[in-house]
């Protein structure tokens, strides 16, 4: 969408400032023509007379009428179909205005503004590949202008050549090195073309001549996310904001960029500025869930997710981490509920099997927790704390020897003898082996 808005601004530009000059020329060829004393002439040359009266009164309808009327008597007037293209162009009726500049073309062959025109007309009316000759023989016809071998490569990037539009905007950018427009799309194809460090440059370059261009931050902050410079990413989108306030999409890209680097309210910040009042979207609130959920501001990041999980009811991350949430909340019995959707969802998620673990665990599931833990050690070796739960949910079922082997297991794998699971596994063990001993008596 952007491209489009760009292009269009260029076009528009090209038209205007290109007429003066034909207006210029048709005018001396009408003045021309008014000492040739002939009733037909005349009539001509006062309806020629009266359309460029009327456009430069920006009468465009009125021009447009008179233009007519004057080439249904002159039709061999390759200016005044220029003029009455131009007339089309300027009531935004471009499906008219492409034949008057192909005719323009036709009568006058090195009418380099007509095939320019004829060009921009049909990139606007989205028929690129038409647009490329017309455009390529105005570059023909005048090699010193900047802004028609520019528009060559717009036509070529909206095409697809990405190459070609490269080659095309350097050979603009050859000529006219100071162009903003052509930097920025020069720095547009390179990115597009996978070359970021390149297109940076460009960029840059662009904002060291026009320092407020919102497209160039832009840019540059998509450049710099692809390069993976996060901070300088978020400072570049920061300055596109303040050029731009009401880009959602990119404060959501500027919130995913805090959260990346750990400034998760400032995210928050950004994310509120973006939802101003409206309901946020599946991306925005997954950003808001995963910044709350770094501040542990659990109570905030539930409502997040259970919308979340609303708008992506088969999305298993939802329900797995509003089961983190719950366990983190130690409100065990909607862990283990959301937890259990969520495994059901994604039975291949070693992730959410150790939290079910967890949530078997202290809702005192004791054997619905060891058969999720035989599962867990079929797919990988048993994590020190899965070790521990083990041998605690055979303690609390009274399977004295199984416990026994599970704290011995724990205490061989386990490197820290500080932390309260050892000491409660060493305790364990001297007690089970004393009722196992006396048990066998």
């Amino acid at each position: 969408m952007t491209c489009n808005i760009y292009a269009r601004r260029l076009a528009c530009g090209a038209l205007i400032l290109l007429f003066g000059a034909i207006l210029v020329r048709a005018q001396t060829v009408g003045e021309s023509r008014t000492r040739i004393h002939d009733p037909e002439a005349e009539a001509a040359q006062k309806l020629l007379a009266e359309a460029q009266a009327a456009f430069s009164a920006k009468e465009y309808a009125t021009a447009a009428q008179k233009y007519q009327a004057y080439i249904a008597k002159k039709p061999d007037d390759a200016y005044a179909h220029f003029q009455l293209g131009y007339a089309y162009t300027a009531m935004q009726r471009p499906r008219d205005a492409k034949p008057e500049y192909a005719k323009a073309a036709e009568l006058d062959p090195k009418m380099a503004p007509a095939y320019l025109n004829l060009g921009v007309t049909l990139l606007d009316l989205g028929e690129t590949s038409a647009a490329l000759p017309p455009l390529q023989k105005a570059a023909d016809l005048a090699p010193a202008d900047a802004h028609a071998r520019f528009l060559v490569g717009l036509a070529f990037q909206r095409s697809g050549n990405m190459s070609a539009a490269v080659e095309q905007y350097r050979a603009a950018e050859k000529i006219d090195d100071k162009n903003v427009d052509i930097r920025e799309a020069l720095g547009s194809a390179l990115f597009a073309s996978s070359r970021p460090a390149d297109a940076e440059a460009e960029f840059r370059a662009a904002l060291a001549l026009q320092p407020d261009s919102a497209k160039a931050h832009l840019g540059l902050a998509r450049c710099l996310i692809a390069e993976n410079k996060s901070d300088a990413a978020a400072a570049e989108l920061d300055a596109y904001l303040k050029a731009r306030p009401n880009d959602s999409a990119a404060r959501l890209e500027r919130a995913s960029l805090l959260v990346d680097a750990a400034k998760f309210q400032d995210a928050i910040d950004e994310l509120d500025v973006a939802a101003a009042g409206k309901p946020e979207n599946l991306r925005a609130l997954t950003l808001r869930a995963q910044a709350d959920l770094g501040m542990k501001n659990y109570d905030a990041a539930i409502p997040a997710l259970q919308k979340a999980a609303t708008l992506a009811p088969r999305d298993a991350q939802f329900p797995a981490a509003l089961g983190h949430v719950y366990l983190e909340k130690k409100d065990y019995p909607r862990a283990l509920q959301t937890l259990t959707l969520a495994f059901k969802m994604n039975p291949q998620s070693n992730d959410v099997l150790g939290e079910l673990i967890a949530a078997e665990y202290f809702t005192n599931n004791y054997q619905a927790a060891l058969q999720a833990l035989d599962l867990l050690s079929q797919r990988q070796p048993l994590s020190l704390g899965n070790w521990f739960t083990r041998a605690t949910c055979f303690d609390k079922l009274r399977e004295a020897a199984q416990a026994l082997n599970a704290y011995q297991e724990f205490l061989q794998l386990n490197k820290d003898e500080n932390n309260d699971m050892y000491f409660v596994a060493t305790a364990r063990v001297r007690t089970l082996q004393r009722e196992l001993k006396e048990h066998k008596r």
